[in-house]
C-alpha cells in the first residue's frame, strides 16, 4: 500500500472513531433528558396534579440567560481576561432560574399542592434535564480560536 493511501486511511479511521464517540454521547445524553422528562410528567400524572410540570419549563429555559450574555464578554483586543458585567448578569440570572427549579417544588409540597413523592420525582428529574442540558454544551462546545 502506498505511504500516501496509508495515511488516508488513518486519517479517516481517525474521524469515524470522533463520530462513533460524538453519537455515542449524543445517544446517552438523549436517554438521560427522556428518563428526566419521564421522572417529571409522572410526578404530575400519578398525583393528578400538573404543576410540577412549571419545573420542566424553569429548567429548560435555566441556560437561556447565559447562553445570551455569553457573547457580550470582551473580545481579542481588550486588556483584561475576566467577565464582564454583562456575563455576571447572565450567570446570576440563569442561577435564579435554577434555584426557583429546584425550590418550586419544595414550595408547592410545603404548602401542601404537591404531594412529597411528586416533589421529589420533580426535582430529581428536573436535575436530570439541567444536567443534561450542561453536559451537551459542554461536549460539544467548539472554542472560536483564530491563530
Amino acid at each position: 500500500m502506498p505511504a500516501g493511501l496509508k495515511s488516508a486511511y488513518r486519517y479517516h479511521r481517525q474521524n469515524w472513531n470522533v463520530v462513533a464517540k460524538s453519537c455515542a454521547a449524543v445517544i446517552l445524553l438523549s436517554f438521560v433528558l427522556a428518563v428526566g422528562f419521564l421522572l417529571i410528567i409522572l410526578s404530575c400524572a400519578l398525583w393528578a396534579n400538573w404543576l410540577p410540570l412549571l419545573v420542566a419549563l424553569t429548567f429548560v429555559l435555566a441556560p437561556l440567560p447565559n447562553a445570551l450574555f455569553a457573547h457580550c464578554g470582551g473580545d481579542e483586543f481588550s486588556s483584561s481576561d475576566g467577565a464582564t458585567g454583562a456575563v455576571d448578569l447572565g450567570r446570576f440570572l440563569t442561577s435564579i432560574v435554577v434555584v426557583t427549579g429546584f425550590a418550586l417544588p419544595v414550595v408547592l409540597t410545603h404548602s401542601e399542592v404537591v404531594k412529597p413523592g411528586a416533589c421529589v420525582m420533580s426535582i430529581i428529574g428536573g436535575g436530570l434535564v439541567y444536567g443534561t442540558i450542561l453536559a451537551y454544551s459542554a461536549a460539544f462546545r467548539q472554542e472560536d480560536e483564530y491563530d
